[in-house]
């Protein structure tokens, strides 16, 4: 045996390694420095915004005063002026009934009694439901807020003017009581028709002092602040009255009603005053001015018209005006209605098809506040068939294309001529040209209505309804809810433009009581058909009043139109163009129920439109319609000659009426 075996082995030493210390970074260390410093600077500029906003802020005791404002026309010459002198009656809240105060309670600020002044509650709810909604469905503003901004503030939408707006609506609440804030809010804001404070409200609307008011009648005056133009019930019965159900629906949200006393209020008489005074006295003129308040009001709230001294420089015409005015005295007088309105109504609406400038717009007879160019819809009866045209050329179609006028079914309806006959083989040029109902019809199905819908939408027909108008029967004109002068003519502006729509404007520009420039209007226009196409469908149009149905038209100058003319003629269309204008004529009756006695399209509208158009073009040189590349031969084929034909359409004039 080995001696070293016996000798004991010594342990294994472990060799245990140290871990490197990591040293901190630096990066991370200048980081942190300049994050910091980045927070320091952020919240001092904060402190120092808020430091000088908050010493900026008006004496909670001074009114800011009201100024007048002016509305100029196209040339620069005043129109009118909207008076600073405002129609207020004041009143002590403890004569404003309490259902009333809770209307506006419950309807603009719920929590007014809990909040100091702004409500983070109401505005996280106010933005969830926009979200919800994907617009602006709710406003957060408090009470008090909307008593700052109306009665200290300016309507200007700027990030400074809404912080200025919370720090004064909290300044408010520390000076004055609840009932003083109410009472302050409810003389003070604006309720349409000149109308500020709910005394004179109520005597504007009912005639009767705001403690006789029934409960429907409020719930009408506690709708109307958040937008008292389109919710006036003498504007918009039907808005006023669902602006209405909203209020009453609240109140019994949060307990101020029943169920039952809601629903009775919502059926009530409203006792409205019969005939409210037309705008400044300016007869058929106060639809425009109405027009240019209410787009001046969406634009910079409701007050700014009256109370911030502006000048509006608007885009109307004074001769084209006059002229349209004296044009729409053409209309027949068949009887009064219930409300003192002679009927039939009739509308007119001219636009420079280039820029969008209104040139012109008659909504009535001068009466009433109802806008018939931009609130009436109607049915368009035969002028709706240039969309259905404008497709079947788009789809390949010219106007040479020969359909055949015969006795049709389309899943059991068989569409009627005007005349009852038939013409057999006919090209899409002489269908257009006399108003033929079989062929419309005809190309409608070959194309598809889902095309001419999407087209007549996107030349601006804003009233479509894509599901239920899917239909042949609205080649013919026969939609669900109907069209808007306005749009109508926007939509055969887009042909006038060569394919190109342009949003209709009002307003050139508006500059403040100190001279700064608000805004400057500009030209928002979109190519929506290509220009050979519209320059086919004008040049079919064309035909129209050379040798069609709408011969009362002409006036010695290239011109394009179309008429329309509803079943039982409950309405009458003439919407036609220049290459310098486009103007489109309604008439009916308002109640959209009596005929009007066998009167066409071809007729008193297309008499009204030539004798207008004649006197608004008189200085302007007579042009054609210009011919853009790529038209060949096609865009004329199917031509007739009016010398030719003249025989012929003196002994069938009835075949020249519309259908």
């Amino acid at each position: 045996m080995n001696p070293s075996s016996s000798r004991p082995i010594p342990p294994r030493r472990r060799v245990v390694q140290k871990k490197p210390i990591k040293k901190k970074s630096s990066w991370k260390r200048s980081f942190w420095i300049f994050f910091i410093l980045f927070i320091l600077i952020v919240a001092g500029a904060g402190c120092g915004f808020l430091g000088a906003t908050m010493s900026s802020l008006p004496d909670v005791a001074n009114v800011k005063p009201a100024a007048s404002s002016q509305i100029y026309d196209a040339n620069g010459d005043l129109i009118t002026t909207v008076h600073s002198e405002e129609n207020r009656l004041p009143v002590k809240l403890s004569e404003v009934p309490k259902n009333l105060q809770n209307a506006f309670i419950a309807t603009e600020d719920n929590r007014f009694y809990s909040h100091h002044g702004i409500d983070p509650i109401g505005i996280l709810r106010a933005v969830w439901v926009n979200i919800v909604h994907d617009g602006v469905a709710e406003g957060g503003s408090t009470i008090t807020q909307q008593l700052a901004r109306n009665a200290f503030l300016t309507q200007d939408r700027t990030f400074k003017r809404k912080i200025m707006e919370a720090l004064l609506a909290l300044r408010i609440e520390q000076h004055y009581t609840k009932q003083e804030i109410l009472e302050m809010y409810m003389n003070q804001i604006y309720f349409g028709q000149g109308a500020y404070g709910v005394q004179t409200a109520s005597h504007v609307y009912f005639d009767k002092d705001v403690q006789d008011l029934s409960l429907a009648q409020m719930a009408i005056l506690a709708g109307l602040p958040q937008s008292p133009n389109y919710y006036s019930p003498f504007n918009n019965l039907k808005a006023a009255k669902a602006r209405q159900a909203v209020v009453l629906g609240q109140m019994v949200k949060y307990d101020y009603l029943s169920a039952d006393q809601a629903e009775e209020a919502k059926n009530a008489d409203l006792h409205l005053l019969d005939k409210p005074k037309s705008s400044n006295g300016y007869g058929r003129m106060s639809y425009f001015v109405d027009y240019v308040i209410n787009e001046v009001s969406e634009r910079y709230g409701d007050n700014a018209i009256y109370k911030e001294g502006m000048k509006i420089y608007t885009t109307i015409d004074m001769k084209a005006q006059r002229a349209a005015e004296q044009a729409m005295e053409n209309l027949p007088n068949y009887y009064t209605d219930e409300n003192g309105l002679q009927q039939p109504q009739g509308a007119l609406i001219s636009i420079n098809p280039h820029n969008g400038h209104i040139v012109a717009m008659v909504g009535g007879r001068g009466t009433d506040s109802f806008n018939r160019t931009t609130m009436a819809v109607r049915q368009p009866g035969s002028a709706f068939k240039p969309f259905v045209y404008l497709a079947a050329l788009k789809n390949g179609d010219t106007p040479g294309t020969v359909y055949v006028d015969k006795p049709s079914e389309f899943h059991g309806w068989k569409p009627q001529n005007y005349s009852r006959r038939h013409s057999g083989a006919m090209t899409m040029r002489n269908a257009v040209a006399h108003s033929n109902n079989v062929v419309a019809v005809l190309a409608a199905d070959k194309v598809g209505m889902s095309n001419v819908l999407d087209l007549a939408e996107k030349m601006g027909i804003s009233t479509l309804d894509k599901h239920g108008d899917d239909n042949l029967a609205v080649a013919l004109g026969g939609l669900t809810k109907g069209v808007t002068p306005m749009d109508m003519a926007v939509a055969y502006g887009v042909l006038a433009n060569n394919g190109v729509k342009v949003k209709p404007v009002s307003i050139t520009k508006i500059i403040d009581r100190n001279g700064n420039i608000v805004e400057e209007g500009s030209v928002e226009e979109t190519r929506v058909v290509e220009p050979k196409y519209a320059y086919m469908m004008t040049n079919m149009l064309e035909s129209v009043i050379k040798f069609g149905t709408g011969g009362n038209a002409y006036f010695g100058r290239p011109v394009a139109g179309k008429t329309g003319t509803t079943d039982e003629e409950k309405d009458a269309w003439f919407a036609g163009y220049t290459p310098d204008l486009v103007t489109v004529v309604w008439m009916g009756d308002d109640s959209g129920s009596e005929t009007l006695h066998g009167t066409t399209g071809g007729q008193t509208p297309a008499i009204i439109w030539r004798q207008y158009m004649q006197a608004a073009l008189a200085d302007t040189p007579a042009s054609n319609f210009t011919v853009p590349e790529g038209v060949g031969p096609e865009a004329y084929a199917g031509n007739t000659n009016p010398a030719t034909d003249k025989k012929k359409d003196d002994k069938d004039k009835k075949d020249k009426k519309d259908g």
